[in-house]
């Protein structure tokens, strides 16, 4: 006899369970893990076959055991997949010896199952099973709830209710909460949707890079990286904005990426550092013209979620941006005003540092004293302005040492043709009327670059690249960003972006 300890001696009484019915299938000459299975059909689709008969045709089904009930000879099971779930019988005057096998399966297998469609007394549609295989055995005993009929609709008591749980193992959640599942069928109905109105438009879907040399189109802490071939620092790219850009001045006048942007800053409800961002620029557009490009694209986005949920929930949310749009589109608001207003003086631009720091303290904003201008008036704007906005709102001119990338406003230029889309206080969107002059880009990268040296963390560097491909002449252009996990978030009412994300970052366990 072997002094070798037995692994199970380190799992609970359940496992250990599993792990017996597993050397009893081997016993048997069972295979507990298959390699394929040829089914006919989904459950929804089979549930359909029979109609208003009593007895249909032969059909195989597969998918998750999600109900089990034993009665001596007989066993009823639920079998569900994709699309939703069938009844399966299971007769041992049917299966013979099979049927002993059965007892060896648990709640959470994966089965095949062959057999003719019937409907049992109570009317249900059920699959009688002459055939069944094991594809996959469950050695962990997944967190299904209790379900019951409710006024004739299901409704499940979950018995895996733990938010963060829920978000490390996705997987689970996604296994016994078909809801979870059409939410994030949602998600993907949304960027499907946006790719189709962009492409309806004429841009052109591009990829750019992720690894980058120089970091900038946007003020954030990036994350960094060594490369050992070329012996040089890389960056994970806070934005997509300056290759796409370089783009629009190699010829192609419409261009958008979908992809991940990373940004080393701090998580909360509304923070995920990879986050998807989608970003498109239109060769001679301006401000003006984006921001109708993106109230239509925003209902395109919102018709969709709505379709894709309908079968669990309409959003209110969604049917607000309807509302919205019907009436003519978002409200308009200008920055300066707004937070001067909120900060109770005529013209909040005219402060001075130690005036903003004061406003910012009264706020209970913290660390005013290492914060920059730039980042006063933005931390200033965030508690006055942006977390009080609800419906879907364009905040309009930004301060011109706030948007280094936006062309300075026609008649104003210590203000930039810049909106940004807020929503529930959330930023959803960010656009320019794009700066295409390049000795002023110039000045705006050394202004940025003598920030960064002063310790500010977000602040970029000057971009010599980018500023040679604006000197072979850059097209006027509209540009704008969109977070599409805070959109998503907006559309479906969800509070954290945890929910909004199958696989949010978290500290390891």
């Amino acid at each position: 006899m072997s002094d070798k300890p037995d692994e199970r001696d380190d799992l609970n009484f359940v496992m250990r369970a599993r792990r017996d019915k597993l050397d009893a299938l081997a016993a048997k000459g069972v295979s507990a893990f298959g390699y394929g299975y040829h089914r006919s059909h989904l459950a929804a689709d089979a549930l359909h076959l029979l109609g208003e008969a009593a007895e249909g045709p032969e059909v195989k089904v597969a998918g998750r055991l999600v109900a089990w009930r034993a009665h001596g000879k007989t066993i009823f099971a639920h079998l569900g997949d994709p699309s939703g779930r069938i009844q399966l019988y299971f007769k041992q005057d049917v299966l013979g010896p099979v049927f002993e096998v059965l007892q060896h399966f648990d709640l959470g297998d994966v089965v095949g199952v062959r057999g003719t469609l019937f409907r049992t007394r109570s009317g249900e549609v059920t699959v009688r099973v002459v055939e069944v295989d094991l594809l996959a055995k469950s050695l962990r005993p997944l967190p299904f709830g209790k379900e019951e009929i409710v006024d004739g609709r299901p409704v499940r008591h979950s018995a895996f209710t733990d938010g963060e749980m829920r978000s490390r193992q996705r997987y689970a959640d996604l296994a016994v909460h078909p809801e979870v599942r059409a939410h994030f069928a949602s998600r993907s109905a949304m960027t499907r949707a946006i790719r189709t109105f962009l492409d309806g438009r004429g841009y052109l879907e591009v990829e750019t890079p992720v690894l980058q040399p120089l970091y900038g189109g946007a003020l954030a802490k990036p994350f960094v990286t060594q490369h050992h071939a070329l012996d040089m620092p890389l960056f994970l790219r806070i934005a997509d904005e300056l290759y796409l850009k370089r783009l629009v001045v190699g010829g192609f006048e419409r261009v958008y990426e979908i992809g991940h942007d990373f940004r080393n800053e701090g998580i909360d409800r509304t923070h995920n550092p990879e986050f998807t961002m989608l970003e498109f620029y239109q060769a001679y557009a301006d401000y003006v013209e984006m921001m109708d490009v993106v109230e239509a694209l925003v209902g395109a986005a919102a018709i969709a979620v709505r379709a894709a949920l309908s079968v669990v929930e309409r959003p209110d949310e969604a049917a607000a941006f309807d509302a919205l749009l019907e009436k003519g589109g978002f409200p308009r608001v200008e920055w300066a005003p707004a937070l001067s207003r909120g900060v109770g003086v005529p013209d909040v631009l005219a402060l001075d540092d130690v005036a903003l720091r004061a406003a910012a303290v009264r706020k209970g904003i913290h660390g005013v004293e290492a914060m920059s201008r730039p980042k006063l008036l933005d931390e200033l704007f965030q508690a006055h302005v942006e977390s009080t906005i609800d419906r879907p709102t364009f905040v309009v001119d930004y301060p011109l040492e706030l948007s280094p990338l936006a062309k300075p406003k026609r008649g104003n230029p210590a203000l930039t043709e810049r909106f940004e889309l807020f929503a529930k206080g959330k930023e959803l969107a960010n656009a320019f009327s794009e700066l295409n002059d390049p000795i002023d880009q110039r000045r705006r990268f050394e202004a940025q670059a003598r920030l960064k040296a002063a310790g500010d963390e977000e602040a970029s560097s000057v971009d010599e690249d980018y500023l040679r491909a604006m000197e072979y002449g850059m097209p006027p252009m509209g540009g704008v960003g969109i977070g599409l996990d805070r959109l998503f978030m907006y559309l479906t009412g969800t509070q954290h972006i945890r929910d909004a994300i199958l696989f949010p970052t978290m500290r390891p366990e």
